[in-house]
């Protein structure tokens, strides 16, 4: 999420038509047209996706500021000398979730990795016994939370230091809380 991806098309001899079909889970199909023989690119899709051309590259749809609406797929077709060429992209954004970690009322650590998605895998050191609960929201991320519950009770207190780790593919988090 807020980022930029660019999609290549295969380059095979000079273009003729290039017509790059998206297919996203929100929201309807957009494509992006160009004709080589009026040098003129017809659209229908946000003005966050472009096509970019550059000396020695293949053609490329970048989208910039990729939001979660842009998830799915992306078609490229090119028609050229050489023939007619396809490629497909799925796009899946990844979002960061915002962790948190703090004491509930009770004195027991609690984390939280607030709307991610995929989902992010929290863990505590101490190892502890809890399960995170996942709640779905309607934009397609999850907020996880676990609240720390000690293994054992022999030798333990409430005071110790325990660390919450939150493992995401956008990027891993940990902090440490003495409740």
């Amino acid at each position: 999420v807020g980022d930029s991806s660019v999609l290549t098309c295969p380059l095979k001899g000079a273009i003729t038509m290039l017509t790059w079909t998206t297919v996203p889970k929100d929201g309807g199909p957009c494509s992006l047209v160009y004709r080589a023989d009026r040098n003129m690119t017809e659209r229908n899709c946000s003005d966050n996706i472009n096509l970019t051309f550059r000396p020695g590259l293949p053609p490329a749809l970048e989208i910039r500021q990729v939001g979660i609406a842009q998830e799915g797929n992306y078609t490229c077709e090119i028609a050229a000398t050489e023939g007619v060429f396809y490629v497909t992209y799925h796009l899946n954004v990844l979002v960061p979730p915002r962790p948190s970690l703090y004491c509930d009322e009770q004195g027991s650590p609690v984390c939280e990795a607030a709307a991610g998605k995929p989902p992010a895998q929290l863990s505590w050191v101490p190892e502890s016994n809890s399960t995170a609960e996942e709640k779905g929201h309607d934009n397609g991320t999850v907020t996880v939370l676990s609240r720390f519950t000690t293994g054992s009770t022999r030798g333990t207190s409430v005071t110790n230091v325990t660390t919450c780790m939150v493992s995401h593919p956008a990027g891993n988090w940990s902090e440490s809380i003495a409740c």
